[in-house]
């Protein structure tokens, strides 16, 4: 099942077709069997580290889904909890080893996401092995709060904003391996299942979040993803 809500009206215009989550339930707009995200895939995010020549895939547990307006939850023990705007694709058929054409033809639509990272356990003082905490603890996958098809995402504004004050911006067109390049290099070894997700990277520079905060993830043509910090 790609949606795990009821979707509740479908706002149909040029080029798009937005899903609007209307049931006054909470919950992300997917129900994913799993989460992939790619690490350094903007330019602006490399902070002089080469540039990978293939997409650097790593995974995030299910279980760290929520939708737009459920807080994050900042760990016991978690020092440095940053924030990433990104644009999530969801795929909508299943997909192996797959061309480019199929890889397009693959993604069912976008929607905002922000992949939450704790820096001193992804790559500090307390470094685990595995980013299996540092990505993946309950909470750390924002995702909302619409999935938006027939849009060009090739070229889309991304802003992230804490407390409204913008700390990220860029066009999706500056990603270092575009959408259709990650979908066919992942299903070369991953089968995608439908409502399966893609974090594709995020731009520029972060920091980390304090309770109280707000985080908002707005994408052109799709809208604004909410969480406050607690």
């Amino acid at each position: 099942m790609l949606c795990a809500v009821v979707v509740a009206s479908v706002l149909v215009m040029p080029h798009r077709c937005v899903r609007i989550l209307t049931d006054g339930r909470s919950g992300p707009p997917c129900a994913p069997t799993k989460l992939i995200g790619v690490g350094l895939n903007y330019r602006s995010h490399l902070g002089g580290r080469k540039l990978p020549e293939t997409p650097e895939l790593f995974y995030k547990p299910p279980s760290s889904l929520i939708g737009d307006g459920e807080a994050i939850r900042i760990p016991p023990d978690a020092t440095d909890v940053h924030f990433e705007g990104e644009l999530v694709l969801v795929i909508g058929k299943m997909v192996r080893n797959a061309t480019r054409e199929q890889a397009i033809d693959a993604i069912y639509g976008v929607t905002c996401g922000n992949d939450v990272s704790d820096r001193n356990w992804q790559r500090g003082e307390k470094k685990d092995l595995q980013w299996w905490r540092a990505k993946g603890c309950d909470t750390f996958a924002p995702l909302g709060p619409a999935i938006v098809t027939g849009l060009d995402y090739s070229n889309l504004m991304l802003e992230t904003r804490v407390n409204g004050k913008v700390a990220q911006r860029a066009p999706t067109s500056d990603l270092v391996h575009d959408c259709p390049s990650i979908v066919s290099w992942a299903s070369r070894w991953v089968t995608l299942m439908p409502g399966d997700l893609i974090y594709t990277g995020t731009p520029g520079d972060t920091f980390a979040l304090q309770p109280g905060d707000v985080v908002e993830v707005e994408i052109e043509g799709i809208g604004v993803l909410r969480n406050p910090v607690v």
